[in-house]
């Protein structure tokens, strides 16, 4: 008698042999598969749900590539006149002898020769090209650390630093190497006497015209080092310091200011990490690349013929121009992702 007062076992019942077989746990005994769960995984679920209720979301992809684009098409229209200096100082080779004496020479002598509007000479190019770059890059970036963030949202540095590697890797490729050689011909054909390109369309069509498809990805081995470092550091920085900032609180808020600050920062490490490669690219795409049998014949001859410092050409409107970039496209991609959240629902 007293058996009928013995408390049930899972092991007395028909499931004794598979106790955690889903089919029998489920339709015999539901009260029992849902105590017999480990608290331990219990726990992991309801951090899960937390973590994209109150957490860091996972930025989905085409929220990434939408916000990216519109950043990119922004920033590049605030900055463009630094690029474009620092890409004059940049081909103003040594040997011509040069024709600049620094950067507010080249402001003023452009100024005198083509007005305000010159210093804007080659930003269709850019504008074509930087917005599916910057869209290229973010949505890439979301697509490879969304699976490696922890259940509070939160990507660790090592990481991220392998997440923008990839995705300076795929703008490099996609959009990048096309977009900067187009550019810098644009720019450096400028200089020449009897300047034949007027206007994107038709320097496209010539360059595709005189040295074919291939005439568009002049330096795509300097182009694909220069941007996965340059990516690779950025977010690594970027990461590291929005870590720091929220420490234990996922939640916490950046004020756009402190996003801005952490950019810039992120963008002066990436400058002083590989303007050298930023250099050897710009050559390798000059109207003059025919000169250089390759990415390391390049860096070989500007070693030897203008020595170690001319790998830092440009550094200074560089760094101008990078911080502000950096800066603009993570505020505004940032702000953008918060509003599309609040309108396209992905989760």
């Amino acid at each position: 008698m007293s058996s009928l007062y013995k408390p049930f076992s899972v092991s007395d019942g028909p499931c004794k042999d598979a106790i955690l077989k889903r089919g029998c746990l489920s339709q015999q005994h539901p009260t029992i598969a849902l105590t017999s769960i480990p608290s331990e995984t219990r726990r992991n679920t309801r951090n899960l749900a937390a973590a994209a209720i109150g957490g860091r979301k996972v930025t989905h992809p085409g929220k990434a590539i939408l916000a990216g684009g519109i950043a990119g098409g922004i920033e590049i229209c605030i900055t463009f006149p630094t690029e474009y200096v620092k890409t004059q100082l940049q081909l103003d080779e040594r040997a011509n002898p040069p024709r600049y004496r620094g950067i507010g020479d080249c402001v003023k002598l452009t100024v005198q020769d083509h007005g305000l509007r010159g210093l804007y000479r080659g930003l269709s190019s850019l504008l074509y090209g930087s917005i599916p770059k910057s869209a290229v890059r973010f949505g890439t970036f979301e697509v490879l650390s969304n699976p490696m963030r922890d259940v509070n949202g939160r990507l660790d540095n090592t990481r991220s630093l392998l997440c923008g590697l990839g995705a300076g890797i795929a703008e490099a490729v996609l959009v990048v190497c096309p977009m900067e050689t187009v550019k810098v011909k644009f720019i450096h054909d400028q200089c020449s006497l009897q300047p034949k390109y007027r206007g994107f369309f038709h320097g496209v069509r010539e360059i595709i015209r005189d040295q074919g498809f291939r005439g568009t990805y002049q330096g795509l081995t300097a182009t694909v080092l220069k941007q996965g470092t340059n990516q690779a550091i950025r977010f690594y920085v970027m990461n590291l310091l929005r870590n720091w900032y929220k420490g234990d609180d996922p939640r916490k808020d950046m004020h756009p200011l402190v996003t801005a600050l952490f950019g810039a920062t992120a963008g002066a490490a990436s400058v002083f990490g590989n303007t050298p490669l930023d250099v050897v690219k710009t050559r390798m795409q000059g109207l003059e690349a025919h000169r250089y049998r390759s990415t390391m014949d390049c860096a070989f001859q500007i070693l030897k013929n203008e020595g170690p410092l001319a790998f830092y050409k440009g550094t200074v409107p560089r760094l101008g121009r990078v911080c502000l970039d950096v800066a603009i496209v993570f505020v505004i991609y940032e702000e953008v992702v918060k509003l599309l959240n609040n309108v396209w629902r992905t989760d």
